[in-house]
């Protein structure tokens, strides 16, 4: 009896270990490789839903070119002299100058893509694919080619408009929320690969927030679908078919996709983009500030708990933040109500603010948290006030100076190699002597670096002559120059000039 429940007990055992193996091995076959061979649903349905609305973009620029193309000397027998004159004399200009009289150059074309958002003919593509273009053509899947013109472009996000006039409403996508996205969401490429278009790709979000350091407002989605040359402007799609980037770069050596490419976000194009259709340019806010990195370093020396914020290293002159009193060494650690954790997010909530409003900016001063109203400012004034700023500067650096028998100037780079200056001189250099005046008496000579004048730094041929200006004023008769002297090694010697 022992025996015989033993025996029962046994195969009983056995039954239940044989069901449990089966189970086993049918949750490993499931999730095998081999069972997910097949691969995801099939987007067959959503890329001919979508394809309409995709265009291919055709360039062409008229490059000039003085060159003249030689034409080989021939035998008057040889077989391809007729071949040879027929060619070479149809790269001959017409007349003299070429048509009309004018330099004939020769036509460079390019490839790209792009897609339609609004059935009146409004197309988007990227600026590069369209810049320095004399004429734009838009191709549809349907054959159709219709002239196309700029509404606006900005070479800042790489972003360009167009219009086309067609004589139906075209099929359009919607822009979606790039946002929303995740990496390893299944993503769609659409677009001209080296000409080829209509083609498809699919691949997945790779990354999030990329910056490929190809402008101020790097932002970029990676995706692994495949992006090749003249993919340059179509859509990236998520599956429910809206456009949540703009195919822009690829990272590859050999041109061809490696699986790296990179799609402006929708979140950043969608401003744009209604902003050059409304303006025919952006509109973005201007802070006026030149900013650096927090560094471990930076964040221990001022009192910061973490390398966190931007820190303010100069300002614009009548600028938004120098008016509301803004000032170098404070550290931006929120913007309008955003927080700004690195470098590289302040640009970008500037730019996305509104032009003309004022916002809160919280900054750290001497480790202390205080909050400064500023009134935002238009960038492109900004860049306007900031660039005629720079060429005064440039002005000044290059203006020189005769006083007191001598023309000295600001030390340029030309100057530093000539005399062979040391890269620590400091102040101005001397150019030219009159041996007969009071510099000249005083053995004063080309090459020598002036560093103060009484007893203040003078960096400008200006600071001496307003340094001569005040000494006169006070009736002084000499005027003390330190003076490195070029001849003997920069060694400075300090040198009394009379002042009349």
């Amino acid at each position: 009896m022992n025996r015989a429940i033993i025996g029962t007990f046994d195969r009983t055992k056995l039954v239940a270990i044989a069901l449990c193996t089966l189970m086993f091995v049918s949750v490993v076959f499931v999730n095998t490789p081999t069972a997910m061979a097949a691969g995801p649903k099939s987007v067959a349905d959503l890329a001919e839903r979508l394809l309409p609305a995709v265009v291919n973009i055709s360039t062409k620029q008229t490059v000039k070119s003085n060159k003249t193309l030689q034409i080989p000397n021939l035998p008057e027998d040889s077989p391809f002299r007729d071949f040879f004159d027929d060619f070479f004399n149809k790269q001959k200009p017409q007349g003299k100058n070429g048509p009309n009289g004018k330099n004939r150059g020769r036509s460079v074309s390019s490839l790209g893509s792009g897609f339609v958002i609004d059935p009146s003919g409004v197309i988007v593509t990227n600026n590069h694919v369209i810049d320095k273009a004399d004429e734009i053509e838009v191709i549809f899947t349907d054959g159709t080619k219709l002239k196309a013109k700029v509404i606006g472009r900005d070479k800042k996000t790489d972003i360009a408009v167009l219009k086309v006039e067609p004589k139906t409403p075209l099929p359009f996508v919607p822009l979606g929320n790039s946002d929303k996205l995740r990496v390893g969401d299944w993503v769609m490429a659409i677009g001209n690969p080296f000409g080829l278009g209509g083609s498809v790709s699919l691949g997945i979000v790779s990354a999030h927030h990329r910056d490929i350091r190809s402008g101020p407002y790097d932002d970029f989605i990676q995706t692994d679908a495949a992006i090749n040359k003249g993919n340059s402007g179509g859509p990236l799609f998520n599956m429910e078919g809206e456009v949540i980037g703009i195919n822009t770069a690829i990272y590859s050596r050999s041109g061809g996709s490696i699986g790296i490419g990179f799609s402006i976000p929708s979140s950043t194009a969608t401003r744009v983009i209604d902003q050059l259709r409304k303006f025919g340019k952006t509109r973005r806010g201007w802070l006026g500030v030149r900013i650096q990195a927090v560094t471990d370093d930076l964040a221990e020396s001022l009192g910061l708990e973490n390398s966190r914020g931007a820190l303010v290293a100069d300002l614009t002159e009548t600028g938004p933040a120098e008016k509301a009193g803004i000032k170098a060494g404070d550290v931006i650690i929120r913007f309008n109500g955003k927080d700004v954790k690195k470098l590289s997010d302040l640009p970008k909530i500037v730019a996305r603010s509104p032009v003309g409003e004022t916002v809160d900016v919280i900054v750290i001063r001497k480790r202390k948290e205080m909050t400064i109203a500023v009134k935002l400012g238009l960038l492109e004034n900004g860049e306007k006030i900031i660039a005629k700023t720079a060429s005064k500067k440039r002005a000044q650096a290059t203006k020189t100076s005769s006083v007191l028998g001598m023309t000295v100037s600001p030390i340029t780079d030309e100057l530093r190699k000539k005399y062979k200056l040391s890269a620590k001189s400091q102040g101005i250099v001397v150019v030219t002597v009159d041996p007969d005046s009071v510099a000249g008496e005083k053995r004063i000579q080309p090459g020598d670096v002036i560093a103060e004048a009484g007893e203040v730094d003078v960096k400008t041929p200006a600071d001496l002559e307003k340094r001569i200006k005040e000494l006169r004023k006070e009736k002084r008769g000499s005027i003390l120059l330190l003076v490195l002297k070029t001849a003997r090694g920069g060694d400075p010697h300090f040198i009394a000039l009379r002042l009349k």
